[in-house]
């Protein structure tokens, strides 16, 4: 009998651990399930780490069809295609709201003055239907793009790369325009359009 019932409190202790720590998920504020993404996106999604995008004030849907495309591994990623797993549905919707609901705090970085006023044009001309205002996000709405306006350099620099590389899928229109942008203006046009957004801070 001794071999068989220390088995069976070991088993009633790792479901009593797992209730526990189910039943802390669960009541898990916005802010606490937040700050397990500041190590990488800074406190609030203010970014300080030009890899890593800049995450405060982003659209709710945008974060979520995001956060859901990693999990299901439908988006290229280093290491969010694990870490988005281990979120719920509801641990989503609570971290969308309250990454919308945050300052945007422009990353403060180096550009290339010569090329802001051409990548300003570029921005107009290819960019702006779908990225208003310059890339800024709308204050207080709800606004489906990606912030591009004081966006840390690298990160677009590396997430342009992801999706000429097949690695995200480009939407269609955005396609046709990055095509369009390289036939006549080339990887300086890029580059332009990189120092235009690194210069809105």
């Amino acid at each position: 009998m001794a071999t068989r019932s220390f088995p069976l409190a070991l088993l009633a202790g790792a479901l009593a651990l797992g209730l526990s720590s189910a039943a802390s998920a669960d009541s898990a504020s916005a802010e606490m399930l937040a700050n397990t993404c500041a190590g990488c996106h800074g406190t609030r999604g203010a970014s300080v780490g030009p890899a890593t995008p800049i995450i405060g004030h982003m659209e709710r849907e945008t974060f979520k069809e995001t956060m859901k495309a990693f999990q299901e591994d439908e988006m290229y990623g280093t290491i969010m295609n694990r870490i988005a797993k281990g979120y719920t549905e509801e641990e989503i919707e609570k971290m969308a709201d309250y990454f919308f609901r945050q300052e945007y705090v422009p990353a403060k970085q180096p550009f290339n003055e010569k090329l802001v006023r051409k990548g300003e044009k570029l921005h107009r001309k290819y960019c702006e239907k779908c990225h208003e205002d310059g890339g800024r996000p709308v204050e207080g709405e709800d606004v489906e793009y990606a912030l591009l306006a004081g966006q840390w350099t690298p990160y677009l620099r590396y997430t342009m790369e992801d999706f000429r590389n097949h690695r995200r899928e480009m939407p269609k229109k955005m396609k046709k325009k990055i095509k369009r942008l390289l036939r006549k203006e080339g990887e300086k046009g890029l580059e332009a359009l990189f120092a235009y957004y690194a210069s809105q801070q």
